[in-house]
């Protein structure tokens, strides 16, 4: 692991969306951690929970709770457990995604209404609802981070309806970057490389997209979910306090390469 000082000694963060050790927001967290900052972890449902609590415990997470975005309350519920136990937040880390396997797995000509709502709800507007309770809660100023790929901008198989609503989110973080500014509050949309991760073993053919990805990076190598959080540690330092609005590919270059 790189040799990271504690830049963030002091800082309050919240990630949502920490499922199992694999998961992408479990490296953002153990980054977040050790580079000094002091977390807040959530789990979806009691199924989850055994996943999650250990690794929580294993990060010295003071702040734990449940949070289904789709159930009425919880997330206001977190929020207002964030102020009274902490008072402010400096960094949101939004790594959630859902959409009915129905709907992910046919071709979005096929995706159903219900279904594209569900996606774009889940995967999208739950982080607008995040950042307008976060806000209030980043006194000093934040940063703000939503895990977006590389097929909210180019057609990659199977991605299906995944795409547009990815293309949603990293449009929603530029909305949010140009809102949020005037509270010194930055937005960042990431979009890694194909990782080995619960939530794409739902996408068919995966494991082609991971050959590409590593075949066509410059680096040579596929990122791992350290990778990401780095990354994201870095951009919540006052090192890039003037980056906001964009999106962050952490993809060894993949992106760079047709």
């Amino acid at each position: 692991m790189a040799d990271i000082r504690p830049v963030l000694a002091g800082q309050k963060a919240l990630v949502v969306g920490v499922a199992n050790q694999d998961s992408i927001a479990y490296g953002c967290a153990k980054a977040f951690r050790t580079a000094g900052a002091e977390l807040a972890l959530t789990w979806l449902n009691d199924k989850a929970r055994p996943y999650v609590e250990p690794l929580a415990r294993e990060l010295e997470a003071s702040i734990t709770a449940p949070l289904d975005v789709g159930a009425p309350g919880e997330l206001e519920a977190l929020f207002a457990l964030i102020g009274q136990r902490w008072g402010r937040l400096d960094s949101l880390v939004h790594s959630i995604a859902f959409a009915p396997k129905e709907d992910l797995q046919g071709g979005l000509l096929d995706c159903s209404a219900e279904g594209f709502a569900k996606a774009m709800d889940i995967s999208c507007h739950s982080f607008v609802r995040m950042a307008k309770l976060a806000a209030p809660l980043m006194t000093g100023g934040g940063t703000m981070f939503a895990m977006s790929y590389y097929g909210a901008t180019k057609v990659v198989p199977n991605y299906n309806v995944m795409g547009p609503v990815k293309a949603a989110l990293e449009a929603a973080c530029r909305y949010l970057a140009y809102e949020l500014g005037p509270s010194n509050i930055r937005v960042h949309a990431i979009s890694p490389g194909p990782l080995n991760t619960r939530a794409s073993s739902g996408l068919k053919d995966f494991d082609l997209i991971l050959n590409e990805a590593a075949q066509k990076a410059p680096i040579g190598e596929l990122v791992d979910i350290m990778d990401v959080g780095f990354a994201c540690a870095y951009l919540a330092t006052d090192f890039a306090r003037r980056i906001t609005g964009g999106t962050i590919y952490v993809d060894g270059g993949a992106n760079v390469v047709v």
